[in-house]
């Protein structure tokens, strides 16, 4: 058996690299070279952006920054124009507290009158009182604290039954205790006996008008 004996293509052109190695290493250095100057040229390209987004941030930032003390100047402007209505507010309040504390003892006097002549029998007559006011209320039941403290003088033609008078007094509302006796009688003038009675008045004769409430007035 005969062996096979291999083809030898024709035709083919024959090629040879007739390039010197100097300039292949000198393209090689150019592509090399090439790649740096793209690279730090990226690189620089980069930092640039970055310095710009950040000097835009602070750009932003100053602009911000500038609006909210424009915002800060118009308030205090505003809290300046209103420091009257403040100073205003405070007098108010301050005087409101000192009239709760000259007047908070208020109250009606010819009531309080009318209802001690309305115990008195018919020829008795109220000549005189020495009445002074207690203290502004500080608890919270008016009718535990003295309100009205003083005398009453009664005058009278005839011998009046003062215990009975003193217990009608009594009686009125508002009365904490009353006491009494004959201190003169009239030597000139027949049938004309003098009688001085103490009496104390709770709070609750108070009129409030003038009170502070946990709101103001």
């Amino acid at each position: 058996m005969t062996a096979a004996i291999p083809a030898v293509p024709f035709g083919g052109v024959p090629r040879v690299n007739l390039i010197p190695r100097s300039e292949i290493e000198r393209r090689q250095r150019d592509a090399t070279l090439r790649g740096w100057v793209w690279g730090i040229g990226g690189a620089v390209l980069a930092a640039v952006l970055v310095i710009a987004g950040a000097l835009a941030l602070n750009w932003f930032a100053d602009q911000r920054l500038a609006a909210e003390q424009a915002r800060t100047n118009d308030l205090l402007v505003e809290l300046a124009t209103l420091s009257d209505v403040s100073t205003a507010l405070s007098t108010e309040r301050d005087l409101t507290s000192f009239r709760a504390e000259s007047m908070g003892s208020d109250f009606a006097w010819s009531p309080v009158i009318d209802s001690l002549e309305s115990t008195m029998p018919g020829e008795v007559s109220l000549i005189g009182f020495n009445l002074i006011a207690g203290g502004v209320p500080q608890g919270e039941d008016p009718a535990l604290e003295p309100g009205l403290i003083g005398t009453l003088t009664l005058s009278s033609p005839n011998v009046i039954d003062i215990a009975q008078t003193v217990r009608s007094m009594r009686s009125i509302d508002g009365v904490i205790d009353a006491d009494g006796s004959l201190v003169a009688t009239s030597s000139s003038t027949v049938g004309q006996y003098t009688y001085e009675l103490s009496i104390t008045f709770d709070q609750s004769i108070y009129s409030g008008r003038y009170l502070e409430t946990e709101g103001g007035e």
